[in-house]
């Protein structure tokens, strides 16, 4: 065994272990020489994508900008539309005001940009113009003596009306005779009688005594009744003059107070020609017109005394109704609009109509109360929002879609989380057409696309930040001036060339290939402020290489206190790893954790056992329901290549248990499946494995090695634990061969592998790791259907022929 353990195998070249950056890409001996960078880096799809959407202006071309955070997203959308805001129209002014005839309808007006300020201000100057003159008008010898002609003539004329039937009943021996009736009096006509008026039920009692006759009682009822018909024609006449007093009165007043309104709209009429602007202002003259009283003192706006339950109210401005409410002022806007809605509500997107207590404590609100949110005033421009946060929030999705569509937002009171709503005021729904931009993760694209039909029409372009980009000499560039921009910015110290070498290096090992380099600049960041702290702490005038290594392991070490633990426990043996010697049916597989914040890999022992028997291969993971879809479905490819190779010339009699030991949360993926099937062959064949080669890497059912994640992360696992328990020379990680463009080992592993005391072994096909494993060709099938004798094939083949004669003879027995 000493022999085979010796052998020779294939190992990757050490050049191919981690790449290194070009020193003559660096052209320069600190970054303080270069000028920094404000383009975002490697995103030319993103950024193209975006633009596109940005400029067209066809409706459903929304943008949403997908990727992982940290890519850049948020920076090209700002930079983007920093580009072209610039170059579009600045979006109108949009005001409320009040519809006299509908005020639970409030109207919504248009004006240019800058102008719904100076109307609000020229309607409040307009109201103090008819406070301040109207009631001069009022109080003026002018309008006094008017209204006192009107007055006058019309109670001349009343008077001569009165005076001329006074006098005819007087003559006939009547008298007019006021009878209080309550709240209320009546005229009556009561018969004279030495001078003085008799009520009718005395002169009926004279008639009973005697003292006058009843003819002559009929007589005066008679005529009674022929005067009082005609005093009710006077008195009909009478209201017909008071009628008619109140309409001069009425049309003095418009006479007197019309030029003074109509002269206060003037310059209104004159600065604001749009239409409804026009539209509203007649109405607004209308309604004045119609409602003189309102103009006739000038009421205190006096806070009342708080209600009980603290509500509170104003008194009733007459005044209220002509106010301006300016919804959307654009007067400081440049170009258009750019809105980051970072706490997406539905008020805070849509807007709201603020409720208040009256004094009897019921729901009040006008037109006046009604706000805009941040949809209303991107209008014309654009909205940026995130996905998550705006997809949580109730009613902001249907809402937000219903807006697009319609290009049009009508805002309501809505709480959720209120029971009782405001009444009666329905705004008119305001035009609004934004471009809005949602910046989330591929997941949330996927559903949405997947689940929402009017997703697909509102938003058409989809903006995909990758990851990573080429790794060249123009992305080395690139990270130079983004590291001469964060430094610049922050104030840190700036960076020697090999420490931007060194920053490049570890933004290709982040992307996990050698041709890649990562795009995620938040961590990037994140590395040169902290190599630019231990520079600082250290006194350095520059930032080296050694400062951005420390500041990389200084990160690990933070974060990797389970992976510490973890070994430590197969350090003391506590968890069972092999790094030496020789085991049947035990291999050690090698797997990845991934924190979240820290990703490692470690080993785990894989074990098989296999009998006699019809089950085939037994996932112990899977029965114990720990294993997950893609690892139970690299166990069944197991079976397939195990049919495939060795089930031609006879049935597949057996049963066989492979296990992850001391494993005890889920196992997924299927990087291990070329360990478990080494393992299998190894108790089929009963030949002993290497345990000082870690093996990774997924196989299909034709034996081919396929590649695998997390390469380097799953060497370094295994080295870790064979530098604890101690180097030997000849121990070393099995991997694909199509891994070998992703190493980017760490500097110690590379340097352990160039001093002969760590090995990396690539391999293309099942055959070459069990020659590896067991020190034992692996064998080919001859001509004549047979495998060389001693192969490994040959050995797992006549196992697998005994184990289906036994099932046979078994069977026969029974």
């Amino acid at each position: 065994m000493e022999l085979q353990r010796s052998q020779w195998f294939p190992q990757v070249p050490i050049s191919e272990l981690r790449w290194s950056c070009d020193p003559s890409c660096v052209e320069f001996l600190s970054t303080e020489e270069l000028e920094s960078t404000n383009e975002v880096v490697g995103q030319r799809r993103g950024l193209e994508s975006l633009r596109m959407g940005l400029e067209m202006d066809s409706d459903g071309y929304n943008i949403y900008v997908c990727g992982v955070a940290g890519t850049g997203r948020s920076t090209s959308v700002r930079l983007c539309l920093d580009e072209i805001k610039r170059t579009r129209r600045t979006p109108d002014d949009i005001c409320y005001v009040n519809n006299f005839k509908d005020p639970e309808a409030p109207k919504v007006l248009y004006l240019p940009p800058g102008y719904g300020r100076i109307f609000q201000k020229e309607m409040e100057r307009f109201v103090e113009t008819l406070r301040e003159k109207v009631p001069k008008v009022f109080e003026s010898e002018v309008y006094q003596e008017g209204r006192k002609r009107i007055v006058e003539r019309i109670r001349n004329e009343e008077k001569a009306l009165f005076k001329e039937f006074e006098r005819k009943i007087q003559q006939e021996g009547y008298a007019m005779v006021t009878l209080p009736m309550g709240t209320v009096s009546r005229t009556e006509l009561f018969p004279l009688k030495e001078g003085k008026p008799v009520p009718w039920d005395q002169m009926e009692e004279e008639m009973e005594r005697g003292k006058l006759p009843a003819d002559e009682l009929q007589r005066m009822r008679g005529r009674y009744e022929e005067l009082m018909k005609e005093m009710n024609e006077r008195i009909k006449r009478v209201r017909d003059l008071e009628k008619t007093l109140s309409e001069r009165l009425e049309r003095f007043d418009r006479e007197m107070i019309g030029p003074v309104i109509s002269e206060a709209l003037e310059p209104l009429r004159t600065r604001f020609d749009q239409p409804k602007v026009q539209d509203y202002l007649r109405d607004v003259e209308d309604h004045l017109m119609e409602n003189l009283d309102i103009l006739r003192s000038k009421p205190p706006l006096e806070q009342m005394p708080a209600a009980a339950g603290g509500a509170s109210s104003e008194t009733k401005d007459p005044f209220l109704s002509f106010q301006v409410n300016l919804l959307v002022d654009n007067s400081e806007t440049q170009g258009a609009p750019v809105i980051v809605e970072s706490y997406p509500t539905y008020r805070n997107l849509f807007g709201t109509i603020e409720r208040t207590f009256d004094p009897r404590g019921v729901w009040k609100t006008d037109f006046t109360k009604i706000h805009a949110g941040s949809y209303l005033r991107a209008n014309g421009g654009y909205l940026i929002l995130d996905a998550r946060d705006a997809l949580m929030e109730p009613g902001v999705w249907p809402a937000l879609k219903k807006s697009i569509k319609r290009g049009e937002v009508e805002i309501q009171s809505y709480d959720p989380m209120m029971f009782i709503t405001a009444g009666g005021v329905k705004p008119e729904p305001v035009k609004a057409r934004v471009k809005v931009i949602m910046i989330g993760d591929s997941e949330i694209y996927q559903i949405l696309y997947d689940r929402d039909d009017d997703f697909k029409k509102v938003f058409k372009i989809k903006a995909d930040f990758d990851t990573v980009m080429e790794n060249g000499d123009e992305a080395v560039r690139q990270y130079a001036r983004f590291i001469r921009k964060i430094t610049r910015e922050e104030g840190l110290l700036p960076f020697h060339r090999e420490a931007v070498m060194t920053v490049v290096e570890e933004g290709v090992r982040m992307a996990g290939h050698k041709g890649k380099i990562s795009t995620r600049f938040h961590q990037i960041a994140d590395l040169i402020r902290e190599a630019a702290y231990w520079a600082r702490k250290e006194g350095a005038d520059l930032v080296g290489s050694g400062h951005v290594d420390r500041a990389v392991a200084h990160r690990h070490w933070r974060l990797n206190l389970v992976e510490e633990k973890i070994r430590e426990m197969i350090a003391e043996g506590t968890i069972l790893i092999d790094t030496e010697g020789w085991k049947v049916g035990q291999v050690n597989g090698l797997s990845i954790h991934d924190l979240g914040d820290l990703v490692f890999g470690r080993p785990s022992r894989i074990t098989a056992q296999t009998s006699m028997g019809k089950a085939g291969v037994i996932n112990i993971e899977r029965e114990s329901e720990l294993g997950g879809p893609i690892h139970n479905k690299g166990v069944q490819i197991l079976a397939g290549y195990l049919r495939g190779k060795y089930a031609q010339d006879k049935p597949l009699s057996m049963s066989a248990s492979i296990c992850f030991e001391q494993s005890y949360s889920g196992v997924e993926g299927d990087s291990a499946s070329s360990a478990e099937l080494y393992a299998i062959l190894s108790s089929l064949a009963d030949l002993p494995l290497r345990q000082d080669i870690a093996v990774t890497g997924s196989v299909n059912q034709k034996g081919e090695i396929q590649s695998i994640g997390g390469v380097n992360q799953k060497i370094e696992g295994f080295y870790d634990v064979c530098r604890i328990k101690g180097l030997t020379g000849t121990q070393g990680v099995m991997i694909p061969a199509q891994n070998v463009q992703e190493l980017m080992l760490r500097k110690d592993v590379v340097e352990a592998v160039a001093q002969g005391k760590f090995h990396i072994i690539p391999i293309h096909h099942v055959d070459e790791g069990i020659e590896i494993l067991t020190g034992v060709e692996a064998g080919q099938r001859g001509p004549d259907g047979r495998f060389p004798e001693g192969t490994v094939n040959a050995l797992v083949d006549r196992r697998l022929e005994e184990l289906a004669e036994g099932m046979r003879d078994f069977g026969g027995e029974e």
